[in-house]
């Protein structure tokens, strides 16, 4: 069950790192209301999560979600570029994330 928290922390992280350009440097009232409420809920469930997964496990994981899906939301929504390089070194920090996954005993 924490590896499905520690996921949707991700996803929110994910949320609050992309609602980051829609407040325009929080001069946006609701952009910004929902990116604040974005960090403190991904944050609250890392820790939720933390309570049974290993602390370096479980704070990678949630980071390389948040990078990972931040750089492909930037690539679709802010036309990013998507070259051989960028999508590899992407996939690199999927291997990890799987890995770190398969390294942990819980």
């Amino acid at each position: 069950m924490n590896w499905l928290i520690l996921l949707v922390a991700g996803l929110c992280e994910v949320g609050w790192a992309i609602g980051l350009k829609y407040t325009e440097g929080y001069t946006r009232l609701w952009p910004s209301v929902f990116t604040i409420a974005g960090m403190v809920v991904s944050v609250w469930l890392l820790g939720i999560a933390m309570r049974t997964l290993p602390v370096g496990t479980a704070y990678a994981v949630w980071v390389g979600i948040g990078a990972v899906g931040t750089a492909i939301l930037g690539i679709v929504l802010f036309d990013e570029p998507a070259d051989a390089a960028r999508l590899f070194s992407l996939t690199l920090i999927v291997a990890g994330i799987v890995g770190l996954k398969l390294a942990s005993a819980h």
